[in-house]
C-alpha cells in the first residue's frame, strides 16, 4: 500500500472541514481561522505549515523529532510552531495537529460540541 504525502491542498480540505474555519489571506499567505482567531498558515513555499503550539510544548516537540517541527527565530517568542509537510507520518497526523491548533483558538463551546477520534 502507497501512501502520498500530504500537501497544501490536504492542509486547506481537513482546515475548512472544521466547524466554523474561514480561509483569509494575510502576509501574502493563506491562513486559517476560527472566530477570527488563526489557527494555521501556509508559506509560500507550501513544504511547511504552522500551527498553535504552547512555548513548553513546544520545545518538547522540537527536541523530540527534529526533522519534523522547528521555530524560526522571527516566532521564538510566539505560540507557535513550523511543521515539515515531508515529515509527517500521514494524512491522520496532519488531522490531528490541525484539529489541536484548531481546539486552541476556537470557543470552548465550540471545541465541546466538536467529535473527537480516540
Amino acid at each position: 500500500m502507497t501512501t502520498t504525502e500530504p500537501d497544501s491542498d490536504d492542509i486547506r480540505r481537513i482546515a475548512l472541514g472544521l466547524p466554523q474555519t474561514t480561509e483569509k489571506q494575510a502576509w501574502g499567505m493563506p491562513t486559517f481561522r476560527v472566530a477570527g482567531k488563526m489557527f494555521i498558515t501556509v508559506p509560500d513555499d507550501e513544504t511547511s505549515f504552522a500551527v498553535r503550539c504552547p512555548r513548553h510544548e513546544r520545545q518538547e516537540l522540537i527536541a523530540a523529532e527534529p526533522e519534523k517541527f522547528w521555530v524560526p527565530p522571527h516566532e521564538a517568542g510566539s505560540n507557535w510552531v513550523r511543521v515539515r509537510l515531508a515529515a509527517l507520518e500521514d494524512i491522520d497526523e496532519l488531522r490531528d495537529i490541525l484539529v489541536d491548533s484548531w481546539k486552541q483558538a476556537a470557543p470552548d463551546a465550540l471545541v465541546e460540541a466538536f467529535p473527537t477520534r480516540d
